[in-house]
């Protein structure tokens, strides 16, 4: 069985000053409905629940039994399945005995295609362990229309001809959806056809290169299915699970959310990251649930979450506000509201500046950032080739109009997020230039050639060219450089790392390297910076921004004995896909509405990026518009908790290392 976790370290916990992460699972009984287990990260997380299908394999291997388990796809159980290989390879874990049922396959779908499970099953368990080849069984998404319902029903014949599933393995939908049971679905339901879900399907759209080519069909188990299994853990990784989680734990049982039907099951189990459990009452509001330890962090998580419930700004609360909402314990310690709110008022307006390099020849007491030097260089590390204007495009522009020396690391080439089309368009450009001015390059019209005709005759399941790679590169290269000249600074400081690990062609990624690191290190030792900016957002759907912001987490790890890094700040922005809590921003750069037009104009120089992304999940938004939404909606909470009033906001946390 799993066992409920201690708080572990984490370096984005680290530089929040330690975010408060699960209290005892008792102690929140009355708003969880379902036990769960709240870890660090993913990692440890799966390592858990590995550790649990692995005893019950060995337990079934003793006593002569076959171990059946329901298997899951997705992002969700990757990281487990990659931790039962390393057992298998490391400990001698044998599959022998094992049989598995996965819970669903796109319709209709060849096996061998780049998106059937089939292949992904394959590629991330089943041809690196011994099971036989006749043990694991996948809905068969090339079986005739007429012939589903009788395969169904086979397929849950098989299940039970097992005796039933020992072990369930779950991930969860944006929507609540479990298997592909989407909501709307019923209880009782079993293995079926199902419809998918608009949102379903634009989340699975990166997989298949856009939403007409994501399938509107998938066979599944039903939730009665699933419910039958003696043992159910579901797995959620990342803040855009957090809402839906929170009402499969917390909320009534509904078929608008699938996951909650769980809370029916005597043997099921949450296991989630720091990231997914954050809208869980516990770590929301922890004060709601026992005794919290009231340091600055909390109080100012407490008290900024009163006033916006309440809809007063701070210096409106009252001893009674506190005394009604469940916070009487701060008072009993710290006196009357008037002395906490001035306090916290004063910490929030403190981390307003204009100066995000820090303002010469002022008083940096009470500032974000340190006055001297007085011009500094900084390295704004970009996952992808956009992120830096999307993200902190405002504070880029005030670095560069400010003076100071600024660098910009795009981690990843980003090539695949430009559409064929695109790509098409850009190789027939430079055929055509070089005909029309007589450029006699035999070794790139080639490439260019070779790669207009695999586009033109390019099928869904298949991967891009190494040359079509190429040039999708050199288009969200030379976007780069133009937001570069466009924000001022001089396009030599642009550093295109193209980081080993995203170079796969297609979304799934490699692990990252000890290449990775040295690229990101050799840079910061390179540039000697005293500020730098990474991405913090890890509700980014693809996974590319964790990964690019662990690379520097370990660079800067490793370079921290450095004489240069003593003088160097680390400061966290966040994406198109969520902002940091009011309580968690340590510095807040304000724009005005002039400032957030040019940073719209800044976004628009990646054209290849607007009118329809090629994985833009399930907001349908352009990303500047995300972004202004984002850094407005920012500005608002200043407002709404009666500071000044500003058009829009840039929001960072320093991580101290």
């Amino acid at each position: 069985m799993i066992t409920e976790p201690s708080h572990l370290d984490n370096p984005i916990s680290e530089g929040l000053n330690n975010r408060v992460a699960g209290e005892p699972v008792q102690a929140a009984i009355t708003y969880e409905k379902i036990p769960t287990h709240i870890y660090a990260d993913a990692k440890d997380a799966s390592r858990a629940v590995a550790r649990e299908i692995a005893d019950l394999i060995r337990e079934k291997q003793g006593a002569g039994k076959p171990c059946v388990l329901g298997l899951a796809t997705g992002s969700s159980p990757k990281t487990v399945y990659a931790e039962l290989i390393r057992i298998h390879r490391e400990e001698g874990l044998s599959f022998r005995n094992v049989v598995t049922f996965n819970l669903d396959e796109y319709y209709p779908m060849e096996p061998d295609s780049l998106q059937s499970y089939v292949r992904f099953m394959k590629e991330q368990l089943f041809d690196h362990v011994d099971i036989p080849e006749g043990n694991y069984n996948i809905p068969d998404g090339t079986v005739r229309v007429d012939k589903v319902a009788d395969f169904c029903r086979a397929y849950e014949a098989r299940i039970e001809s097992y005796g039933g599933l020992d072990f369930q393995l779950l991930g969860i939908g944006g929507n609540g959806h479990i298997g592909f049971n989407e909501p709307g679905s019923l209880i009782n339901s079993h293995t079926r056809l199902m419809m998918l879900d608009h949102s379903t399907r634009a989340a699975a759209s990166m997989d298949f290169g856009s939403l007409a080519r994501t399938p509107r069909k998938a066979i599944t188990m039903g939730v009665a299915s699933i419910l039958a299994a003696k043992r159910v853990v579901l797995l959620a990784w990342g803040e855009r699970k957090a809402p839906v989680i929170r009402g499969a734990v917390e909320g009534t049982v509904t078929e608008h959310n699938p996951a909650s039907y769980l809370q029916t099951h005597p043997n099921a189990l949450f296991v989630i990251d720091e990231a997914a459990a954050s809208e869980l009452t516990r770590m929301k509001t922890p004060w709601l649930v026992d005794q919290v330890v009231w340091d600055n962090k909390m109080i100012k998580k407490a008290v900024t979450h009163l006033s916006l419930t309440l809809g007063k700004p701070i210096l409106k609360l009252t001893d009674r506000d506190y005394n009604d909402n469940g916070v009487s314990d701060l008072l009993a310690q710290y006196g009357q509201a008037y002395d906490i709110n001035i306090d916290v008022f004063n910490q929030l307006q403190h981390t307003i500046t204009g100066w995000p390099g820090g303002k010469p020849n002022a008083d940096d007491t009470n500032r974000p950032e340190r006055a001297l030097p007085a011009q500094k260089r900084c390295l704004i590390f970009s996952p992808h080739p956009d992120d830096d204007i999307i993200s902190m495009g405002g504070t880029f522009q005030r670095l560069a109009d400010q003076g100071h020396e600024v660098h910009v690391a795009y981690q990843t080439s980003g090539n695949i997020a430009v559409a064929d089309d695109e790509a098409l368009r850009f190789a027939d450009y430079v055929v055509d230039f070089n005909d029309k001015f007589g450029i006699d390059s035999p070794e790139a019209t080639r490439i260019f050639r070779d790669a207009a005709a695999f586009l033109r005759t390019k099928k869904d399941s298949e991967m891009d060219t190494d040359e079509v790679r190429y040039i999708k590169g050199l288009i969200r290269k030379g976007e780069a450089k133009s937001t570069c000249r466009f924000v001022g600074i001089p396009v030599d400081n642009a550093h295109f790392l193209n980081m080993p690990f995203y170079e796969t062609g297609k979304v799934e990624k490699k692990p990252l390297s000890e290449e990775d690191i040295k690229v990101v290190m050799n840079l910061i030792e390179e540039v000697k910076p005293h500020q730098i900016y990474a991405a913090g957002d890890l509700a980014d759907p693809h996974g590319t921004h964790k990964v690019c912001l662990d690379a520097i987490i370990e660079a800067v790890r490793r370079l921290k004995h450095k004489n240069f890094m003593k003088d160097c700040w680390v400061w966290l922005y966040r994406g198109a896909w969520a902002e940091w809590d009011i309580h968690e921003i340590e510095m807040a750069v304000p724009m005005s509405p002039d400032q957030v037009m040019r940073k719209r104009l800044g976004i628009f120089k990646h054209q290849s990026q607007k009118d329809g992304v090629v994985y833009q999940g399930t907001d349908s938004r352009e990303f500047w518009q995300r972004a202004e939404e984002r850094n407005r909606a920012t500005a608002g909470l200043y407002d709404r908790l009666g500071l000044a009033e500003y058009e829009a906001m840039e929001a960072f946390v320093r991580w101290k290392f």
